[in-house]
């Protein structure tokens, strides 16, 4: 049965791995409403992989340096005066994807794997791939778990956690390493471009349902793992791509949550709206 062969096992235990680290990170990347600059992160991901693959290094560490350079950069430049923090990002989001792609087109041999750069090939992924996602998800788990307090009060109020004496600047950066080093592990899994659907969308849909951070981070894990495992189910059901049909079901679960979530959803928008019946006054 196609189900038992050894290459499905795998994507199976990366599908796993891989929507529990972006679920944990999708939190804080929502709570920090940091989505758009972790767009731009999947986008100068993409250059360091395909140097890594020109040059015959670690695709993981070409990735993750990239990414931590185009971080440490909008993060310089948001901070000076003068400069806006969404026209660095996008200008890190547009540089980093051109050169990706100029330095793809410019190396003969490797253009037929761009779109497994891009949207992924979890169906090939290897040992090595599992212990790194492995590594990054507990790593990342236990970070998380250590910093909780400090993280959430810098989220929800930076300028209280400075006056506490809290280094918000650090925090901030380490959140941004963070958000790096799950995209350049999801890589195998569903691309440098796809990842950002994985990280964002169960994490968003969750926010709607509840506003308590334990429950928020469990509904996300959930269903970026579900997600995950469905998209690959769908692709050896339907021979689509896995990355596409992983990021179709994430945004499916937010756009879904958009619609009947008890917390900011449209549905409860309507029943707020709704008039009140009127009460026909009392015959005398």
């Amino acid at each position: 049965m196609p189900w038992l062969d050894v290459a499905f096992h795998r994507a199976l235990i990366e599908a796993v791995l891989v929507g529990t680290v972006c679920g944990l990170i999708g939190v804080h990347v929502v709570l920090r409403r940091q989505a758009f600059f972790t767009m731009a992160m999947t986008h100068a991901t993409f250059p360091g992989v395909v140097i890594a693959a020109v040059t015959g290094l670690n695709l993981y560490l070409g990735g993750f340096a990239a990414g931590v350079v185009a971080a440490f950069a909008v993060t310089a430049l948001a901070r000076r005066r003068g400069h806006d923090p969404s026209t660095a990002t996008a200008v890190a989001l547009a540089a980093g994807f051109a050169l990706g792609v100029a330095l793809m087109s410019a190396q003969n041999g490797f253009t037929k794997d761009l779109t497994a750069y891009l949207t992924g090939s979890i169906l090939t992924v290897a040992r090595p791939d599992l212990l790194v996602a492995a590594g990054v998800t507990a790593t990342v788990a236990v970070i998380l778990t250590v910093l909780h307090k400090e993280l959430l009060y810098t989220a929800f109020d930076p300028a209280g956690a400075r006056a506490a004496g809290y280094r918000t600047a650090a925090l901030d950066l380490l959140v941004l390493v963070l958000i790096e080093a799950v995209v350049a592990t999801a890589v195998p899994a569903v691309g440098t471009i796809l990842t950002l659907a994985l990280v964002v969308a169960p994490a968003g849909a969750a926010r709607l349902w509840t506003d308590r951070f334990a429950a928020m981070t469990v509904l996300a894990v959930t269903v970026a793992v579900a997600s995950a495992i469905g998209g690959l189910f769908l692709s050896r059901l339907f021979d689509v791509a896995a990355g596409g049909a992983v990021s179709l079901l994430a945004a499916a679960a937010f756009a879904l949550s958009t619609l009947v979530a008890p917390r900011q959803s449209l549905l409860t928008h309507l029943r707020r709206r709704r008039p009140h019946a009127r009460v026909a006054p009392a015959q005398t």
